[in-house]
């Protein structure tokens, strides 16, 4: 990929970046700080947050995962 290629996606990847970094982090604020889930446990969602960083682990908690109150 050439530079004037990164330069035309960059103003497209950053905000994907963003969204991406701030979903983890509230998924993995919430698996943190409740004990209860539908499926799974706490190390249980913790590795498929992480490993499945890229949307879908996150996704896959809050479908799954996630007690509802």
């Amino acid at each position: 990929m050439s530079v004037e290629q990164l330069q035309e996606i960059l103003p497209f990847l950053i905000p994907i970046a963003i969204v991406e970094f701030v979903l983890l982090g509230v998924t993995l604020h919430h698996i943190l700080t409740h004990s209860t889930y539908k499926r799974g446990n706490r190390a249980l969602w913790v590795v498929i947050t992480i490993v499945g960083m890229q949307f879908w682990g996150p996704i896959l908690y809050f479908l799954l995962g996630k007690e509802d109150a």
